[in-house]
Order: structure tokens, then sequence, then C-alpha cells
């Protein structure tokens, strides 16, 4: 029997809506349920899969049918039918059956396309400039003229360019994305591209073009600032181009030694410098047909590349825009402009004057003395843009950004001052900040009574945008770099408001084509510098290889990439077990950056404590894993593994007089609580030092990037959010609040990093993200649990109401609750279809409580007022017990 009130939508094939060029043999199907739909429990499914859309209208799935299978599951289904072709498209459908035994209809058709599935079909070859063709700075372009005799009815065109590319087809810049490929360990695996470029052909004579950067792929040494200084050869590419003609015809051109390349006008190209480009070098049309080449283009030079993997990760575009609030004229005849925000990115520019004027545009975060300051952030750092003096001319970069929120403008007027100047200088008509992030969806809202907190939400949601890029990254401006610590640690606060599967699973190949042949996995991958000591080496970096896929499975059911990696994981802990002494690790960067005289090294907590509890975590973690992968016998040796260094660590850092871990700091009892190296006799005398500890500290946290996130989760985990509350409440340092009240606008690296001077735009200690939703609204999702997703909202005086909602691949799961007079609150709760939750509200008097309908709610547990509750919306009220 069909109901046509059971709607199946939001279908995704690898965690994509129709992705173009993919290259999973097997990809994965999901699908979610449309808001409202009859469905509480899906109790089976039947997937079909044609090339030919129309079939699949009919309900006629020649690639595959599945039949009816039996399953709750919506996710990650593996494809399972006839091989799947190089660059054919495949729609598919799906319906289900509700727990009733009625059958949806098919949903709305999805399709994906695969990409290229082995080096023969790329009928390709790497290519770069001729030596000595472009200048020791300056980039270069390619083109590409051919000829299509017919109408095109279908073209794909399959590039990567090293170290980041533009491309062009008849004179048109292809897709919204920029820094394109995402980046990776060049030597192992560079990573290409598809893109629809039907409509831009057309009869007759076409041109593909290209231009290239830097990137992470070549850092070389300048006058300006760089991280590190290295390359992995000349800068190169590889394309592909395949079109279907109306008569049926195929032609595919190739990068090949017909391409041409010349210099380009990006004089000065460096991801960590900045950028130049002169617009009198500008070759005008070179990219479209009817171009002249002259004695600049040469031919290109045939080279060689590394093995090629389509992109899946997002990568970045600009999110939003900025205007400058206030302008100011300094004595030195240069403007200084103030976008009001901190943000990752770039200006855009519209400028008139002479040609050869050359305008500089030096971006900072912090002002020093009323000037730019870039001291604690990489200098110096440039956009400089030459004018070719044709009228109004519109510029912005295009390898290259930074985290800013002044810049200085040298050389140009703006236009509010041009009349005033007395000189003949270019005048800037327009400047607009253009932030740039990976294009994830949003996937999490927060909000609540409290304005502090919602600013502080705001606050870290910046940084987070700011360094969701080509990777996870620590900073937009001084490093760039991926650092694995924040990857698992901020992954709960990233995941509640982001999609990152794609970006997270980049980020695990990173790691593990990071990983040395010992076992290593160094504290940053791509490993493009190599650091010495801890900031090459420390457990609770290395550890994001066995954390984050830990992580990926908890949140995304992602079982997949617990197989991919399952080897690289078990060769970490190996070499974490060569290291150690008696089960006892010695080494790395332990708590970074706590509240401690040695700032930013660990001063307030033992470096052996937290690197042994990594491994003691770790070592549990990974029997986890074994059991959900089948490996039974691996799973017991870790367990074992785990239990003999639960032993030492409790022998070497617990003191039973005092109670507490080592010196008693805050992440000294905090870490061992949370991971679960705390004997159950004693955990709440541990649970009551950090909570004395944050009391007499005025309540504040002396944890820095690794322990402040196990603060808070202990005191979450044992009822004391009110704690948590208070903690953010205040505004003297170290603290939320004083970064708010001393202006920052994103995140800073430094809990007092506005007065500091340290980097205004990281992530790293944003994991009070994670209890806004995890602890006030009580959401929490881990599909390791059953139920998997859990409500038990925190009732903390002080806020009168909050409201969260998570978008899972099923639909929406939320939770609100709003005090609506003194003792008693409503709560409005959805679970969305095919899930359960499991709610806890330990904090009323059970016999006040009143659902607003009737429900099929059941109770678990009277005395700790735990029920179950299936698929829907509900409303209810209660009293609170009473604190007396």
């Amino acid at each position: 029997m069909k109901n046509v009130n059971v709607v199946v939508d939001h279908l995704q094939t690898e965690y994509r809506t129709n992705p173009l060029g993919i290259d999973v043999a097997v990809p994965r199907l999901t699908w979610g349920f449309a808001e409202g739909s009859a469905l509480c429990a899906q109790t089976a499914y039947q997937i079909i899969v044609s090339t030919d859309v129309h079939a699949l209208a009919r309900g006629l799935g020649e690639q595959w049918d599945s039949g009816t299978v039996e399953s709750r599951q919506n996710v990650q289904i593996a494809y399972a039918g006839l091989p799947l072709r190089s660059g054919t498209r495949y729609f598919w459908s799906v319906r289900v059956w509700n727990e009733r035994g009625e059958m949806s209809a098919y949903s709305e058709p999805a399709w994906w396309e695969m990409g290229l599935l082995t080096p023969g079909d790329w009928s390709a070859s790497w290519i770069q400039a001729a030596r000595g063709s472009a200048g020791d700075e300056m980039c270069p372009q390619f083109r590409r003229v051919f000829e299509l005799e017919r109408p095109v009815v279908r073209a794909r065109l399959a590039i990567c360019g090293l170290g980041q590319y533009e491309l062009y087809v008849n004179g048109q810049c292809i897709g919204e994305h920029i820094l394109e490929p995402g980046w990776t360990n060049y030597h192992a695996v560079c990573l290409y591209k598809t893109y629809d470029v039907t409509t831009q052909l057309r009869t007759g004579e076409n041109v593909l073009g290209v231009l290239l950067g830097n990137g992470m792929y070549r850092v070389t040494a300048s006058e300006r600032y760089t991280k590190f200084t290295g390359s992995f050869g000349e800068l190169k590419l590889i394309a592909r181009l395949e079109v279907l003609l109306s008569d049926g015809s195929i032609v595919r051109i190739g990068s090949d030694g017909q391409w041409r390349s010349s210099a380009s006008p990006l004089t000065f190209s460096s991801i960590y410098g900045g950028e130049d480009y002169d617009a009198r070098r500008e070759q005008e049309g070179w990219s479209e047909p009817g171009f002249r080449e002259n004695e600049q283009w040469q031919p290109v030079e045939i080279t060689v590349g590394s093995v090629l993997r389509a992109q899946q990760n997002p990568s970045p575009r600009i999110i939003e825009t900025f205007v400058p609030q206030r302008w100011t004229c300094l004595e030195s005849g240069s403007y200084l402009a103030d976008f009001g925000q901190n943000f990752s990115g770039w200006v855009r520019i519209s400028v008139r004057g002479p040609a050869g004027a050359r305008v500089k545009i030096t971006p900072s975060e912090l002002l020093r003395d009323g000037m730019v300051d870039q001291s604690e952030i990489g200098s110096p750092f440039s956009f400089q843009y030459t004018l070719r003096g044709s009228g109004l001319e519109t510029w912005r970069p295009r390898f290259t950004y930074y985290g800013f929120r002044y810049v200085l403008v040298e050389g140009a007027a703006p236009v509010e001052f041009a009349r005033n100047t007395g000189q003949d200088v270019p005048v800037l008509e327009t400047i607009t900040g253009e932030m740039l992030s990976a294009d994830v969806s949003t996937t999490g809202e927060f909000d609540c009574s409290d304005d502090l907190l919602n600013r502080i939400h705001r606050l870290i949601l910046m940084a987070i945008r700011s360094n969701i890029q080509n990777l996870l990254t620590d900073c937009p401006h001084r490093e760039k770099l991926g650092w694995l610590e924040e990857v698992y640690l901020m992954g709960p606060s990233i995941s509640n408001n982001y999609g990152i599967e794609t970006l997270y699973t980049l980020m695990i190949e990173n790691m593990s084509d990071a990983q040395w042949e010992n076992g290593l996995v160094p504290d940053i991958a791509p490993e493009y510098a190599r650091f010495e000591g801890g900031f090459l080496d420390s457990p609770e970096w290395g550890s994001a290889i066995i954390l984050t896929p830990w992580l990926m499975y908890q949140r995304y059911r992602d079982r997949r990439i617990l197989d991919q990696h399952y080897t690289a994981m078990q060769r970490y802990l190996v070499y974490l077990s060569s290291r150690a002494d008696g089960h006892i690790l010695d080494f790395g960067l332990g708590d970074w950056c706590d509240i401690g005289p040695n700032r930013p090294y660990a001063s307030q907590t033992p470096i052996a404590l937290t690197a042994t509890a990594f491994y003691f975590y770790d070592a549990a973690i990974l029997a986890k894993i074994s059991n959900v992968l089948g490996k039974t016998e691996q799973a017991r040796q870790y367990e074992q593994l785990a239990e003999r260094i639960k032993d030492a660590f409790n022998q070497r850092f617990f003191n039973r007089e005092k109670r507490n871990y080592a010196t008693g700091s805050q992440a000294a009892n905090a870490i061992p609580l949370v991971f679960g190296l705390v004997e159950r006799s004693v955990r709440q005398d541990v649970l009551e030092q950090i909570v004395r500890d944050v009391q007499d500290r005025g309540y504040h946290t002396t944890a820095g990037d690794i322990g402040y996130r196990f603060v808070l989760q202990a005191l979450q985990e044992y009822g004391r959010s009110d704690l948590i509350f208070a903690l953010a409440q205040r505004r003297e340092h170290p603290s939320y609040g004083f970064q708010l009240a001393q202006g920052a606008t994103t995140l800073t690296e430094m809990w007092d990093g506005p007065v500091s001077g340290s980097s205004q735009n990281h992530l790293m200690l944003g994991h009070i993200e994670e209890w806004f939703y995890s602890g006030l609204a009580g959401l929490r999702v881990d599909f390791t649990s059953e139920p998997a997703l859990t409500i038990k909202p925190a009732i903390v005086p002080g806020l009168n109401w909050v409201k969260a909602v998570l978008t899972l691949p099923e639909g929406r799961f939320a939770s609100a609750w709003q005090a609506i007079e003194p003792g008693r609150i409503r709560l409005s709760l959805t679970v969305p279809a095919n899930q359960r939750a499991r709610l806890y509200l330990p904090f009323i008097e059970p016999s006040t409580l009143i659902w607003q309908e009737d429900s099929d709610v059941v109770l678990v547990d009277g005395l700790s007022a735990v029920w179950e509750l299936p698929a829907g919306t509900y409303e209810l009220e209660a009293s609170l017990l009473s604190q007396s």
C-alpha cells in the first residue's frame, strides 16, 4: 500500500548532491525524509540505478535494482550493481516502507557522474611552460585552440593545475570556487576536478585557457614573508576535454605538445607573501577565440606528475563581503581602512589612474600607533596592483589570502579624499573585503537569551569559517598549516555547525600520506615543513590519525574510513609503544598555550601526563574501532594494552592523599576523568578538585589548547553546566568576554589575544561551541550508541531560553527550552524520521510533567526521569526540582 505522505528526499552520493566527476569505485548512497513525512521508522528500502532517467521514471534500474531490502539504514548504502564506467552519469532513486508497511513513491531522481577511473582514461600529459619562457617570479598562462564542427550536446573538462589554477573557456572563468585544487602531498597524490563546460563551447574556434599560481606547491624565498620554503617542482597542469557533438561523434582534447604558454601579468604569487599583478602585461583576449599570439607564446614542455584522484572536498569561495566602516588619512599621504570585522580573504578594488601607477595594499589584524601591524602574523605581506591606464580597472588577487581587519592603501586616494589631495594620484573608487571559506553547508543553529553567549558563538564561528579552507588551518596568515590537534578536538564544535564530511575525509587521507615509515604521524599534514621536537612529534597531535576517523564514524556513520585507515592507526600505536617507558610517554607539546609563566609552552600540567593519557585513549578507541570492523582478536589486544597503560598512569600520576592528578591543574584532572582513567570510587573527588580550582580562580580556566575541551566536558558530563555558564560570563583575562571587551571580532590564539598581539584569528580555543549544542540545548549525536540521539538540556540559572537545531541526513534534530514562570519550563523537541532519541530530564519534578499531546514516548527510568522518543515533535511542561 502506498502512502503519499512518506516523501524521500535529500539524496546524496558520497556526501554530495549530484556530484560531478567522482572516482570512488563503489559509491555510497544516502537519503533523508521530507519534514512531516508519515514515517517514524523505515523498515525497508529499494534503490534503482540507471543510465537512462526515463527508464528510472518507469521504475527500471538496469544498472542496479536492490530489490526490497529490510533495513532501517538510510545512509552509506554501498552501490552493488554493474561495474561503473568513466565519464558516465548514473541516475538513481529510492523508495521506502514505513513502520506500518506503507510504501512511499520513488524519490525524485538524483545522479552522480563518474570521473576518470584509470590513468589510461586521461589521454593527456602533464605540461609545463618552456624553461625560461616566464620569469623566476612570474606565473605562466596556457592556451589551447581547437575547432568544433557541430553543435555541442555535452562537454566535460577534467583538470589539475599545480600549485593553484584558474580555468577559462572562451574567455569565461569557469566556476565560483578558488584556490583549487585541494592541498595534498603533491608527491603522493594530486587532486583533479571535473567541470561541465557544455554551454561555454560553440561551433567553430574554441580556446581553453589556464592561469597557474604557486599556492602551497611552490613556496620560494623572497623579500616577503614565508613560513617555510620548498617546492614540489615547476608549475604544471594536466587537462582532458571530452565533447559529445550533435551527430554522436566525440572530440577529445588533452594537454599535450599543442598547448602554448607565456608569462602572465602575475609577477609575484606567494601563499605567504601576497600577490602582485601588472595590468600592463595583460594580453587582451588571450583565452578567447580570434586572439593572435605574439612571440611571448612558446610551445610547452611535456613533464611527469603524481597519482591523480578526483577532488571531493569543497573548495573555498567568497562567502561574505565587507566595506570600510571608517577611513583615516595618515600624515604619510596613505590611507587606513577599517572593515570592522577580522576575516580571511582579500580585497577587490576598482581604481582609475595612469599606466604604471602602483597601488599597494597592506592588510593587518591589529594597529600599533595608528598603523597596520603584521609583526605577529607574518610580515611583510601585501597585495600590489600596477595600472594599465585605461579607465576604471577592477582587480582582486587569485592565489593567496590573508587574515585582516585593516588595510593600508598606498599609491591611491579613496574617492572620498581624492578631491582634497591636491596631487595627481590614482583614485580608488571602491575597495571591498571578500571573505574566503570552503564551500561547506550550514548544519546547525544556536541562539539563547544571553547576549554575551551569542556574541561568543559568533566570535568562534568567524574563526571557524576563516580557517575552513583547503584544510582546517590554524590561522589564515602566519601559518595556514593543518595542525592536527584542532581537527578532532574542535571536530564536534565544527560539525555541529557545518558539513565537513568531505573536508575531513581529505584531511585523514593527508594524515595517512604524511605518516613516516616508523609510524610517526607529524603534527601537521600535509607535512609541507619539517619541524623539530614537539612541533614535529607530539602524541596529542599525532593521535588525530585514530581519533578523527572515530569522530567520522560517531557523527557520520562512516565505517569505510575506519577500514581504509586501520593500518595507519595500528602503525601509529606501535610507534607510540616504541617510545614508551613502562607504558609512560614523556614527549611532545602537552597542553599548549595554557595559563602559565612559560606561555605558549605548557606549564600547568606535566607533558608526560597528557602524552600518556592520549596513549591510553588511542589504545581504547582503537579497540572500539577493531570491534566495529569485526577484528575481535586485535580488539582484545588493544583493550589489554589500554589497561596496562591505565595502571601505569594511575601509579605515576594519581595522588591518593590529595585525590588529584600530578599538579592538580584543571587539565591534569579533567583529561583522565573524561578519558576513563579515573577509578569509579574517586571520580567525584577528582571532579570536586576541578570545581574548586575554577571557583578559587574567580571562575576562570587555566587550561590551554589540549586541556580546555576536557575541562568543559568534565563539568558538563558531571552536571556542572552552571559552572561553565559562570566561566563564560567572565570579562577579565582569561575569558572570551575579555577578548570581546578588547575589541576582538574573531576568536584569538591566546586568551588575552587582543592585548598580547598574537594571532587574532585562531579556532583552537573554541570548545565552548560544543557545549552550546550538547550542554545547553542538550543535543548529542553519537552513532556508536543506541539510540544514537540524546537530548539532555542543562537548565542554567541566568538563562531564560535556549534553542538549537542540528541537520542530520534524516532531517531536523531540535531542542528548545524556555522558562515560562519561576520554577517552570517548557520544552519543544524534534526527533527526525527514522531515528529515536533518549530524553533526560533529571532536573524536573516528574509528577508535574505535562505532554501537550498524546505521544508514544516510553518511560525508561522513572527515578532518573528518562524517556525514549520516537520520531516526531513534542511539547512538554514541567516544574523544576526544588534547589533547597
